[in-house]
């Protein structure tokens, strides 16, 4: 009898063929509000697209404001919503716009993705010029600092909230010739857990995802050629570079519900790669 009635129906209604990928997915951060920087491609939009699909609206930045009207407008037609903002997260009136966009666009703010890093420099550790590791850190770890202790007001505004850091295998193998990027990568290891400790009473979790390789633009030092991806590859068990999709998802989780218990941690998405200190 089941089975006859549901022979009876019309196939469109059983399966959603006409909805929108937005509205297939579980909607864990309907009413959400999430900044996501450096955001326009590969890891950032990969988070930003993720978050949004997820229901969150997202604010989308990058240096270049012709990225970031290119970005807001591919995930406007995926039905997501979202702003964009020029920042480049070292100067303080751009990283106070993104703030000034989520409540005069949004209401406020909920999850914070620093995802902002640079290496400026591909020499071993002790032959990068200063300049060049003063940049490294002023990037990779002290502005996602001050992102963190900017948004830390606008979530307590809001009764709690979420902050991911994104940090990189890198942080527990140091890769050659990456060294001063990689001991960057572990400073925010240490940071995470640091304000995870100090705001857990006030309702936010702070977390950290390392990547492992990703086939990206910014990796491509290390993915490029064939000898070089080879060597990279060694140290992956899966034996292939990862998507940036698959780093979207650990953050989507951890900003969301379900990683409610979760503090102070940092998960690896690196297909097998050894991590511990």
């Amino acid at each position: 009898m089941i089975r006859s009635k549901l022979l009876s129906k019309p196939i469109s209604s059983m399966y959603p063929f006409n909805v929108s990928a937005k509205e297939l997915h579980s909607g864990r951060l309907n009413g959400k509000v999430a900044i996501v920087t450096a955001s326009t491609d590969g890891i950032g939009y990969a988070i930003a697209k993720k978050l949004g699909n997820e229901g969150a609206s997202v604010i989308v930045s990058s240096r270049k404001e012709d990225n970031v009207k290119n970005a807001v407008k591919s995930l406007r037609d995926e039905g997501i919503t979202a702003e964009g903002v020029v920042c480049h997260v070292a100067n303080k009136e751009q990283r106070r716009k993104l703030f000034e966009v989520a409540n005069n666009k949004f209401g406020g703010l909920d999850i914070l993705v620093s995802n902002a890093a640079v290496n400026p420099a591909v020499t071993p550790i002790l032959e990068i010029p200063e300049e060049a590791w003063d940049k490294i850190f002023d990037i990779n770890v002290k502005s996602a600092w001050l992102l963190a202790k900017e948004a830390y007001p606008e979530l307590i505004k809001r009764g709690g909230g979420s902050i991911v850091f994104i940090s990189s295998i890198a942080a527990y193998q140091p890769m050659f010739p990456l060294g001063a990027y990689s001991v960057s990568k572990t400073t925010l290891l240490g940071l995470t857990k640091s304000i995870a400790s100090e705001v857990v009473h006030d309702n936010i979790r702070v977390n950290c995802v390392a990547p492992g390789i990703v086939a990206t633009k910014f990796a491509s030092a290390i993915t490029s050629s064939d000898a070089a991806a080879e060597k990279s590859l060694s140290i992956v068990p899966m034996n292939r570079f990862g998507k940036p999709i698959e780093i979207a998802n650990a953050v989507a989780f951890l900003s969301s519900d379900e990683a409610s218990y979760i503090t102070g941690e940092t998960v690896v998405v690196a297909g097998g790669a050894v991590a511990h200190l």
